[in-house]
């Protein structure tokens, strides 16, 4: 610590970059005080006038008051930071890119954040800042649609659509769904995979390589459903 009562003793090149620095309005605060710290030293300022005025603690003025005599101006800057800061290497970003741009396995259809990083071994947080600086997004999938090749689907739409829209008076319409996820699909057309700015996509057509069918009807005033199933063997293109 510096010794109380000892003075300091500035040259006019300091004295003039210190007086700059005191009344920056662009420079970070911190520099602003320490500035300030020194010229009140250099006016015989004692550290209780300087807490009072500048509204610091003593310790503050003690350290810079210190580092200015060890430094001079140069003192004034913030110490370098012990250690490095830790990077992500070249082969781990490959390795993610890498990852995400395969199939996940393990009955997974994409991959997370959270499976690249539990597999590559960095936090989910970097393999975030990795994706995004590739542009790259494993996690979303989008479907598109082809032109059907049915001869009559224009008229199957019209007539369909045209049910929702405007149907016959006292008709009943029945809308008919299906559980997709335990059927046996197959696209109509491959994948197209994971690429730079554009998810993974798949067609939104498919044939289906036979199914049992249950047919099924709720009855919404009683909660009652009626099911039947029908073994069936077919190969229908939607």
């Amino acid at each position: 610590m510096a010794r109380k009562g000892i003075k300091v003793t500035l040259s006019e090149s300091e004295k003039n970059e210190l007086m700059t620095m005191s009344r920056s309005m662009v420079l970070e605060y911190r520099y602003v005080l320490r500035a300030k710290i020194i010229l009140q030293w250099s006016e015989n300022k004692t550290l209780s006038e300087s807490e009072a005025l500048l509204s610091t603690s003593r310790p503050t003025i003690v350290k810079w008051r210190k580092r200015f005599l060890a430094k001079r101006i140069d003192g004034l800057k913030d110490a370098p930071r012990l250690g490095k800061k830790k990077t992500i290497g070249a082969e781990v970003i490959s390795k993610v890119i890498k990852l995400a741009r395969s199939e996940p396995g393990k009955g997974y259809t994409n991959w997370s954040q959270r499976r690249l990083a539990k597999e590559v071994g960095i936090s989910q947080s970097k393999v975030c800042k990795i994706l995004k600086k590739a542009d790259l997004k494993p996690h979303k999938t989008d479907y598109w649609c082809g032109k059907s090749t049915d001869p009559e689907f224009e008229k199957k739409v019209i007539d369909i659509v045209g049910l929702y829209l405007s149907p016959p008076q006292n008709a009943l319409v029945l809308c008919v769904d299906e559980k997709t996820q335990i059927q046996a699909l197959d696209r109509t057309q491959p994948a197209l995979p994971l690429s730079v700015g554009k998810p993974k996509r798949l067609t939104t057509t498919y044939k289906r390589h036979g199914t049992v069918s249950l047919i099924a009807a709720l009855s919404v005033h009683n909660g009652e459903i009626t099911a039947k199933t029908i073994k069936k063997i077919i190969q229908i293109i939607f």
